[in-house]
């Protein structure tokens, strides 16, 4: 995350902060922002001579002298606070947006919105979610970025800083090893009945989810499921450029399981048809990327194989079969259903 903050430094924050906190209160004449600068002073460590020094030797952004004109210098734990703040709420929305608008047009099966069991006004529904949720989560997520920007992970830059070269591909497949063993515990553990109705029933709310699902929690239910991906870099050495990677693919897969699109018939991946069995049936296949642990906790559910047939997936039999078990799974998981669907034959629009 050092080099994703260096890069915003650049481009952006120092002009901010030079602006807004310069380095001479005397030279900025709003008497609010002078007598901040007064009051930090004393908390936050005293203005030194900043000392640029590159976060990677592979991509390096040069400062501009706007670096040296805040009160606040690039190494300051306030500044770096708020900017990682700053950057986790706008580059996760971006994200988000990006991926689920993408998803939406040119893979998400639009059939979906025909479902009985799809809600009224469900992807703005489920956009207001994630965007509510989103800054909540960024201010537990912070302070991950914060340790690692100051140096207390297990990041490196150079293969020669890390293990070796073998490492730089076996890092993938721990990451996914040791993250899809973390979720599976933290997902079942929030389908507990003392825990599910306060934080995971936010994102079962959606039986038929869409792309835009893919990030619509509880604030806490997001953080607590998000917790194995950072805590990795603090266990095992990861390279910064596969970190940011990974980012950015993690939030890739969270679309791509709720996108509708049944492609991965397999018994070790849990793709979009095994999600959407979790999100139809509640119980089941709690894992992230793979049905290893759902198989050896005994909550694998194998997808119907009508979902893998074009004509058969979204037809009228196995949309009712769905319907049924759904609506007896319901009532044992939450008693009464309060989601309020549409009239069964109207189809939901595209643009909600």
């Amino acid at each position: 995350m050092d080099v994703v903050l260096e890069a915003f430094d650049r481009y952006l924050f120092d002009y901010l902060y030079a602006t807004f906190l310069p380095a001479d209160a005397k030279t900025f004449n709003n008497d609010v922002f002078r007598e901040f600068n007064v009051t930090t002073s004393s908390m936050a460590e005293t203005p030194t001579n900043y000392h640029y020094q590159p976060a990677s030797q592979y991509l390096q952004f040069q400062p501009t002298d706007w670096a040296y004109q805040s009160h606040w210098s690039r190494d300051n734990l306030y500044r770096q606070l708020l900017s990682l703040y700053i950057i986790t709420c706008v580059f996760g929305a971006i994200v988000y947006f990006l991926c689920a608008t993408l998803s939406y047009h040119f893979v998400f099966d639009h059939a979906t919105f025909s479902h009985p069991k799809y809600l009224k006004n469900q992807i703005s529904q489920e956009i207001r979610q994630s965007l509510s949720s989103m800054p909540t989560m960024a201010i537990f997520t912070v302070p991950f970025f914060l340790l690692e920007v100051r140096g207390y992970s297990k990041m490196y830059d150079a293969t020669a800083e890390g293990p070796g070269r073998w490492y730089n591909l076996l890092q993938f497949p721990l990451f996914i090893a040791f993250t899809d063993f973390c979720i599976y515990f933290i997902h079942r553990g929030l389908h507990h009945p003392l825990v599910y109705k306060r934080l995971h029933k936010p994102h079962h709310r959606w039986i038929m989810p869409t792309p835009f699902a893919s990030h619509a929690f509880h604030p806490l239910d997001g953080y607590a499921q998000s917790v194995p991906y950072h805590i990795f870099p603090f266990i095992f050495p990861l390279q910064k450029f596969a970190y940011v990677a990974l980012f950015i693919w993690i939030n890739v897969w969270t679309v791509m399981i709720h996108d509708g699109e049944y492609v991965a018939n397999s018994p070790i991946i849990n793709g979009a048809a095994c999600h959407t069995m979790h999100h139809l049936y509640f119980n089941y296949n709690y894992g992230q990327f793979t049905t290893l642990w759902d198989r050896l906790g005994g909550s694998y559910r194998q997808p119907n194989e009508e979902l893998f047939r074009k004509e058969t997936k979204m037809g009228k039999e196995e949309w009712d079969r769905q319907k049924k078990e759904m609506e007896k799974i319901v009532k044992e998981v939450e008693g009464e259903d309060d989601r309020t669907y549409l009239p069964e034959g109207k189809e939901g629009k595209k643009v909600q």
